[in-house]
């Protein structure tokens, strides 16, 4: 290996970090070893209010992006599909409703053209990982159904993919528009044994990876990992660095393993999205529901990283400009990791080979 090269399995020290930029595989054609030129940062961003209702409405020029305190100009912004219909709240109510004076930074012309200036970021891909462990045996079918029906409410705008674990993963439907496609390949899912979950959801990051726009991953989980050589930690700062949102359902309660709780709490929450625990199929098709809210209401937005002499982790800040707009809360990823040597514009890059993976 080369001195970008470094390993996926080993220490966080030696993660990678990617952001929307070109990845492909390496000559090797090794699925577990990709090459990435690292030329954009992602962020999905969600607003909401203090009763958790999501912020719609919002404008490119509404957002401030600070990376290890450097201002950063964004480049794409873009809502989720089913944003701004009015079934939430806007930012603007009480501001736009009232006759524009002049100067008005939320309406002026100059606002306008930013926006209009600013590309959007229109593609999305989710990928579904099932659990089909023995932990899911006795709940396998209701499972199945849970996610049918979840598919079935997405609308239509996204890619999805369809994936399954126990040992190894399974990539059952690859990313495609055709939810009856999916959905035939969850009816075609089967129970296995040992559970590697982590192993699993390592390789479904990478599989997201490259690919440009908002991207996603729900996890469906009956019990804790024990096959994985692969820490949570891992997983989390890779998903992190990449863009990637990752939620996960388990339908085990957060008692019943607090070291598992823990861990998903921890991956969900630094990738931006967030951990559910449901004991009956009613809460799981709440926590669904709730999931595909979120997805519909995200802001996704993107910047070329400044000059910045920092060569590790970056920390990101984003916050909203404007005193009307204090009142609402963020969510979105801290940062990403930064290997040696990587791109400080948009025309440099920067490569680096992962190892294969163990099993």
């Amino acid at each position: 290996m080369t001195k970008k090269s470094f390993a996926v399995f080993g220490s966080l020290s030696c993660l990678i970090y990617m952001g929307v930029g070109s990845t492909q595989l390496a000559p090797q054609d090794d699925p577990m070893r990709l090459r990435m030129n690292v030329v954009l940062v992602q962020l999905n961003v969600a607003v909401t209010d203090s009763h958790g209702n999501y912020v719609t409405g919002l404008r490119p020029e509404d957002f401030s992006v600070v990376e290890d305190n450097i201002p950063q100009n964004v480049s794409t912004f873009d809502e989720s599909h089913e944003s701004g219909r009015g079934t939430m709240e806007t930012a603007r109510r009480g501001v736009d409703d009232k006759p524009k004076e002049s100067g008005d930074t939320l309406a002026s012309p100059a606002a306008k053209a930013l926006e209009s200036a600013i590309p959007k970021t229109t593609e999305a891909s989710l990928f579904i990982l099932f659990d089909t462990s023995n932990y899911m045996y006795r709940s396998f079918v209701f499972a199945q159904d849970a996610i049918a029906d979840f598919i079935r409410s997405m609308d239509g705008s996204s890619k999805v993919a369809f994936y399954s674990y126990s040992r190894n993963l399974l990539r059952a439907t690859a990313l495609t528009p055709d939810s009856f496609q999916v959905i035939n390949g969850v009816r075609s899912s089967v129970a296995g044994d040992d559970a590697a979950l982590y192993n699993s959801l390592l390789l479904t990051v990478k599989d997201a990876a490259p690919l440009k726009g908002r991207k996603a991953i729900v996890v469906f989980s009956n019990g804790p990992d024990n096959a994985s050589s692969v820490p949570p930690e891992d997983v989390a700062e890779l998903a992190e660095s990449t863009g990637t949102i990752i939620y996960i359902l388990s339908t085990r309660q957060a008692q019943e393993d607090p070291a598992s709780a823990a861990a998903f709490e921890r991956v969900s929450k630094v990738s931006g999205g967030k951990a559910y625990f449901a004991k009956d199929w009613r809460q799981e098709k709440k926590a669904f529901a709730s999931i595909r809210e979120d997805l519909s209401h995200l802001y996704t937005l993107s910047y070329y990283p400044q000059a910045n002499p920092n060569r590790g982790w970056r920390s990101i800040k984003v916050r909203l400009v404007g005193k009307d707009l204090q009142k609402y809360h963020i969510r979105t990823r801290d940062g990403y990791r930064l290997l040696p040597g990587a791109a400080r514009s948009p025309d440099d890059s920067a490569t680096a080979d992962s190892e294969p993976d163990p099993n």
